[in-house]
């Protein structure tokens, strides 16, 4: 429960996305995913064209906050099989909205979706969602 004083201060501003972890405001973190895909051996480039050249810019036309894309590396030598991107929300709320309109879309289930077994090992994907700590740079 909000102590008074600290009501006091939230009335007092705009207090949505905030929580009370005790007498100070914080802003609630947001979080990341880390996407890791394992490409098709031989297929590095064609996922380069297609992610980075199709996928990229239509789901940030539609509202993703595409922060990072890499390729792997393994002790200093690229590996041909690793793909990485990451995703910034700022909340569960915003993660289905911007889902359905990116995964939902035509353009994705009729053109973008399809190609993408000819890329990627379809069981070759790992999702870890990220929270930032306190001390984080990226909360």
């Amino acid at each position: 429960m909000l102590r008074l004083a600290t009501a006091l201060r939230c009335v007092s501003r705009t207090c949505a996305g905030y929580i009370s972890p005790g007498p100070r405001l914080e802003k609630r973190p947001v979080f990341y995913e880390l996407r890791q895909y394992r490409v098709l051996p031989g297929k590095m480039d064609a996922w380069l064209e297609l992610m980075e050249g199709e996928f990229i810019p239509f789901a940030v036309s539609r509202g993703m906050n595409i922060t990072a894309a890499s390729r792997g590396e393994e002790r200093g030598e690229e590996d041909e099989t690793v793909y990485v991107w990451m995703r910034r929300l700022e909340s569960e709320a915003e993660r289905e909205r911007v889902d359905a309109a990116v995964y939902g879309s035509d353009t994705m289930k009729n053109d973008i979706g399809p190609r993408v077994s000819d890329v990627l090992a379809p069981d070759g994907h790992v999702v870890t969602r990220i929270v930032p700590t306190p001390a984080s740079l990226t909360r």
